[in-house]
Parts: C-alpha cells; sequence; structure tokens
C-alpha cells in the first residue's frame, strides 16, 4: 500500500520518480503477461512441428497447440523507457516485429516502441514513455559564425542539424554519406530541413548549386549565396552539363597528381553541393508525345544519376528533396535512389513514398516513418547505408528569414564554377564563368 501510494503522490508532481519507484514495475509485468498472447496474435509465434499434416488423402494445415514464442529480455530501466532484447526464431525478420509495433504499444501502455536490429539474430524493442523529440529545436544564435565579418575556414562537410531521439546530434555527414534523399508532404519540416542544412553550409568555402523546377519559388531564398541556380527543366540540363564537365575536369587533375580523390590534392578544389527542390519534376512530362520535353526529362535523369554515381570522389555532392518520390517515376528514380546512400523520411502522404525512401536500407523503418502524424513537423526517421541503425530525429527550427540572412551575409564565399553564371539578386548579375545557367 505505501508503494502505490508514493506512485500516486509521484505521478504528478514528478513523472520520472514515478517511473522509477512504480512505472517500471508495471509496464514489466504488462510486457511478461502480455509476451506470449501477443506473439501468438500477430504471428510471431513458430511450430516445432511441420505446419501441415496428412490426413488420408487430404494435406491439413494448422497451427500447433502449444506453439513456441521468441525469449526475451527486459532491460534496466532508462529516464525515457526501457529496453527489451528478443531472440528472433529462425525464419523471422525484424520487419515482422516492426509491424507489431502498435499492438505492442498498446498492450504494454507505452508511448511508443521503435525496433532495431544491431545484431544480427536479435531485435531491440525501445519502449519509450513519452516523446523525447516534442517541442520545437531552435538553434544557438550563435553556434554559427560570429557575424558578417567571421574568418571563412575550410569546408567542415559534417553539420549538425538537429537532435535524435537518444540525445544525441543529428549529423549529416558529407564524407561518408555524400548524397542524400529528403522526403516530406507540404508542411512536414523538409523546407525548413533544407534551409538549416544551407545556413550552415553558408559560411563555408561550398559552392552551392540549385534546381527548383517551380519557378524558383522554394530557393530563391539563397540566390545570393549560389554558385549557379536553373528554374526550368532546359536550365536544369544546362547546369547538370557544365557540373559533369566539372567532374570531368577534376578527374583528369586527379589522374594527372596520381591521386585517387580530389581531398589528396595539394590545393583541392572547393566542395560542390547540388541542391534540388521536388526531384520528382526532373522525372515528369506533361506531354509524353513532345519530343523536344521527353529528350529533355531523359537528359537531365541520366546527367543527374550519373553526377550521383561518379561525384563522391570529386567531393560533388547531391541533395535530393521532394514531396514523394517512387518507383512509378520510372527506372532512373530507382537508379538515383541507389546512389543516394542517405535517406531522410519526414511525414509522407503515401506509403509508396517511405516505401522507396526506406525499404531498401531499413524496412523496418517504414513502419515508424508512417507513424509520423501530420502535426509533427520537423520530426523524420533518418537511415544511411553506414550507420548501424535506423534512428527517429527532429530538425533544429531555421527561418527562412534565417536562410535568406546567412545567404547575404556570406555571399562574399560564394564560389566561382567555371561555365556557370551565378543567379542574379540584388538587382545585379554576378558572372561566374561565362555560360548559361
Amino acid at each position: 500500500m505505501l508503494w502505490l501510494a508514493a506512485g500516486a503522490v509521484l505521478r504528478h508532481r514528478s513523472p520520472v520518480g514515478y517511473w522509477y519507484v512504480v512505472g517500471y514495475s508495471l509496464t514489466w509485468f504488462r510486457i511478461t503477461r502480455t509476451w506470449r498472447a501477443l506473439c501468438i496474435e500477430r504471428g510471431l509465434s513458430v511450430s516445432r512441428r511441420a505446419s501441415q499434416a496428412m490426413v488420408g488423402d487430404l494435406i491439413v494445415r494448422g497451427q500447433e497447440v502449444r506453439p513456441v514464442v521468441p525469449r526475451l529480455w527486459i532491460g534496466r530501466p532508462t529516464r525515457n523507457g526501457l529496453r527489451v532484447r528478443v531472440r528472433l526464431m529462425p525464419g523471422q525478420t525484424p520487419e515482422q516485429y516492426a509491424q507489431c509495433a502498435e499492438a505492442l504499444m498498446h498492450a504494454w501502455r507505452v508511448y511508443s516502441v521503435r525496433i532495431t536490429s544491431p545484431v544480427r539474430g536479435l531485435i531491440h524493442i525501445e519502449a519509450m514513455l513519452s516523446d523525447p523529440l516534442a517541442g520545437v529545436v531552435v538553434r544557438d544564435p550563435d553556434a554559427l559564425g560570429a557575424g558578417a565579418t567571421a574568418p571563412a575556414g575550410p569546408p567542415v562537410m559534417v553539420l549538425v542539424v538537429g537532435v535524435t531521439e537518444k540525445a544525441t546530434s543529428w549529423l549529416m555527414n558529407f564524407r561518408l554519406t555524400p548524397h542524400w534523399l529528403i522526403v516530406g508532404a507540404t508542411r512536414s519540416g523538409k523546407s525548413t530541413l533544407i534551409h538549416a542544412i544551407v545556413t550552415r553550409f553558408a559560411p563555408q568555402g561550398v559552392a552551392l548549386v540549385a534546381i527548383d523546377l517551380k519557378g524558383g519559388l522554394e530557393l530563391n531564398v539563397y540566390r545570393p549565396r549560389l554558385s549557379g541556380m536553373a528554374t526550368t527543366r532546359a536550365e536544369a540540363v544546362e547546369l547538370l552539363e557544365a557540373l559533369c564537365d566539372v567532374k570531368d575536369e577534376r578527374t583528369h587533375l586527379c589522374n594527372v597528381a596520381g591521386v585517387r580523390s580530389v581531398w589528396e590534392l595539394e590545393d583541392p578544389p572547393p566542395p560542390i553541393v547540388l541542391v534540388i527542390d521536388e526531384v520528382a519534376e526532373l522525372f515528369l512530362v506533361t506531354n509524353s508525345r513532345d519530343r523536344d520535353e521527353v529528350a529533355l526529362r531523359d537528359r537531365s535523369v541520366a546527367l543527374l544519376v550519373k553526377l550521383a554515381q561518379l561525384g563522391a570522389a570529386l567531393d560533388i555532392h547531391v541533395i535530393a528533396g521532394g514531396q514523394r518520390f517512387g518507383s512509378d517515376l520510372g527506372s532512373g528514380a530507382t537508379l538515383l535512389r541507389s546512389q543516394l546512400a542517405g535517406r531522410v523520411c519526414l511525414h509522407v502522404a503515401d506509403g509508396a513514398t517511405a516505401e522507396m525512401t526506406l525499404g531498401d536500407i531499413w524496412p523496418e523503418a517504414v513502419v515508424a516513418a508512417q507513424m509520423i502524424r501530420p502535426d509533427e513537423q520537423g520530426i523524420a526517421v533518418i537511415a544511411d547505408s553506414e550507420g548501424s541503425s535506423w534512428v527517429r530525429a527532429r530538425a533544429m527550427f531555421t527561418s527562412v528569414d534565417e536562410a535568406a540572412d546567412a545567404a547575404r551575409t556570406y555571399s562574399r564565399l560564394t564560389p566561382t564554377l567555371p561555365g556557370i553564371r551565378r543567379p542574379e539578386f540584388g538587382g545585379a548579375v554576378e558572372d561566374s564563368g561565362g555560360g548559361e545557367g
């Protein structure tokens, strides 16, 4: 009785204290009590005998009366919840458990569960009491540069763009993962994340190039800091061709110097980051009978795939964003996705986009991405081929005004790219190499 009384007092005064004193024990009891029933009901149990037998001339299929359920170990309580380790039975995959995440959440009466598999044959079920990503995450105003007079240092291709649900920094490492795919529906926080990326690149000696086929509506704010910009498909083809020429020139420099990447050169050229808004627009045509439009579409997709495939060692990076990205866009979309190892999936309007974004790297992450609500702006499931697993994260809030101010402040640091013309801004045109961008 004293234990229950202490729990009643702590429940509202100290939720963390309540969890350690009472909540963990109750959750432990629920997990052990419901585990067997959940496994049987959700098809996670197995049979030691064959699931079919001969009865006369008939083959009868059925379930064994005493099915075997996977073994589990309940870990110690943490501030945010607890971890359950489960040993997979033969034939099982983590994706099967991910599909049961909502059932586990309701049976254990926790806020959410996350399924990961850091070790083959084992899965970790993270049961969380509350959302660690609740609330807007903001950046320290003094964390990025001291102002317009701050000296520009060497490019640092590791950006802090938010926090993860494990209370660690969300890092986008463009050295380990050179290309990224960012998908999210309208008002999901996709533009805010791109604002954060550009704002952190602005004080560095990085060449930012943009493709925005919506007439530049989204990426116009970065014009003062852009080395090139395309707002139509024809301009996109010209820009991609110029970037491929830059790629070939850098390849020649590496061959002459006898090195395998531009980072080994004595005087390496500046990194190039290509930001694409609504990448699906590159794959779509309004009139499939218009040969010129189809030819431009095919040319732009082929150049983009080539750039993503061969640009990593030459310090050329691609960030492709959009509301949707599916296999229905054509084989070029699948080819491009295979080169974009970094994946960020915010709230999306259709399951096919979540599957296309995460399904080939971490299939169990697709379910978690589909559970992101429309009102959870900035929350995303992030994954890459270099990491040990996927994780939920939230991007730091970066307003459009902050991004525009960073672009204007550091416009003097914009590198010159041969064959690419800087976009107009401030009533003036700055020519950076003679060519059409």
